[in-house]
C-alpha cells in the first residue's frame, strides 16, 4: 500500500504545482452508454437534509492512528484543493468539467494516518445515505471532499455544504451530505450496492449493475 500511496501523492502533488494534462482513459471522453448534459440533474432518496455549516460535522475513523471529528472552520483551515472533472452519473448522463473546490482525500489521510491493513473506506451522509469503494480507488490526485461547485457553495440538492466527488467512478459513489468516513481491513456493501448496484462502479467497462 505505501508505494501505490507515494506514487498517488507524486501525482497529486504534480497537479498542485500547475495545470496537468487530463489523463485519457478512453478514446472517446465519454463512457459507454452515456449522453452528454449541460444540466445537474438532482437524484437522491428523497431526503435533502439541511446542515448549516456552523451544526456540520465530518467523523473520520476506523483503522486510522488519528480519528478526528473536523467541524465546520478545521475543515476550511485544511489545506484547500481545486480541481476540474467529469462526472458520470449511473442514470445515463454526463457532465464535462466540473469545477470542484474542498478538501483532497490526500489531506485527510495524512491527517487520520490509515493503518497499513485498510484496504477500503466506507461513507456516511446525513440523509442516511452510505456507499463504499476500495482504498486504492479513492487514493488518486481527484479525490475529495468538496464545499464548492463551479465557484459557488454546493447547494443543498446537490450535496452542500459537503460532499464526496470520485470523478473516476459513477457518481453514486460519492456520498451528498459527507458526515462520516470509515476506514476498514475489509468491503462492506452500501445502500445501492445492496440493491444490486456494482460494487466497483467503472464508467469506462459500463460496470453499473452487479
Amino acid at each position: 500500500m505505501k508505494d501505490k500511496y507515494i506514487a498517488a501523492k507524486e501525482r497529486w502533488a504534480a497537479k498542485q504545482a500547475g495545470p496537468a494534462q487530463r489523463v485519457v482513459r478512453s478514446a472517446d471522453r465519454l463512457p459507454p452508454g452515456q449522453r452528454e448534459v449541460a444540466n445537474f440533474p438532482v437524484l437522491d432518496m428523497g431526503i435533502q437534509p439541511e446542515v448549516a455549516p456552523e451544526d456540520w460535522r465530518l467523523k473520520i475513523h476506523g483503522l486510522v492512528e488519528n480519528p478526528v471529528t473536523l467541524d465546520w472552520e478545521q475543515f476550511m483551515a485544511l489545506e484547500q484543493f481545486a480541481d476540474t472533472s467529469d462526472f458520470h452519473c449511473v442514470t445515463t448522463w454526463s457532465q464535462y468539467d466540473m469545477e470542484w473546490r474542498g478538501v483532497s482525500f490526500f489531506t485527510l489521510t495524512e491527517l487520520v494516518k490509515p493503518k497499513e491493513e485498510v484496504t477500503h473506506v466506507f461513507y456516511k451522509g446525513y440523509d442516511g445515505y452510505s456507499t463504499n469503494t476500495t482504498f486504492d480507488a479513492v487514493m488518486d490526485d481527484d479525490t475529495l471532499i468538496a464545499h464548492t461547485w463551479n465557484g459557488a457553495p454546493v447547494p443543498v440538492e446537490h450535496g452542500g455544504p459537503a460532499r464526496v466527488i470520485i470523478p473516476k467512478l459513477y457518481a453514486w459513489k460519492g456520498a451528498k451530505w459527507a458526515s462520516e468516513i470509515i476506514f476498514l481491513d475489509r468491503d462492506i456493501l452500501g445502500f445501492w450496492e445492496v440493491r444490486g448496484y456494482s460494487n466497483t462502479a467503472d464508467p469506462w467497462t459500463d460496470d453499473r449493475f452487479a
